[in-house]
Order: structure tokens, then sequence, then C-alpha cells
């Protein structure tokens, strides 16, 4: 259940900036977003794993404070990147 290769190369071409790029805060918050979604689908199965819910709930704070940092530097793509990973209405 965890995100293959494949899947974490696909998440980097499609949020780079500059052809190697791999570390830019939109690359970062995609990665962290599929890895918080497939955590969210392991505790469908196992709701009582509370230890790996801790670690999920740093991910969602490590997420969210790269998402004020890009809203606060560059508003447009803070709009792109919610809209594209659908984490707010």
């Amino acid at each position: 259940m965890t995100i293959t290769v494949q899947q974490k190369e696909e998440i980097i071409k499609k949020f780079q900036q500059q052809p190697d790029d791999t570390g830019s805060s939109a690359v970062q918050i995609a990665l962290l977003t599929a890895r918080i979604n497939d955590l969210t689908g392991h505790f469908k199965v196992h709701a009582k794993d509370h230890h790996s819910r801790r670690g999920l709930l740093k991910l969602v704070s490590n997420r969210r404070r790269l998402l004020n940092y890009v809203k606060r530097v560059d508003n447009g793509q803070y709009h792109i990147l919610i809209k594209e990973l659908g984490l707010r209405k």
C-alpha cells in the first residue's frame, strides 16, 4: 500500500517546474498528499493503529506548513495546487 517508484516519478513529473526539479514546494506537497491518501486507506482497515496515526498527523502538519509558505510566496500557485490535488472546496 505504499507509493511505488513509478507513482512517485509520475507525481514529480506532473508538479515539477523545471526538468530537474524534485524538491520544490509543489512537488513536496504533492508527494505528501499521496502518502496521506495512502495512509487514510490504511486506517480504514486498521482503525487502532495509533502509532501510524501519529505519523499521519505529522505528515498533515508538514503539508500544512508548506501550503502556508506557498500561499504567502505565490498565491496563484497555491490555488492551482489545491485545485489539482483536491484539497479544498
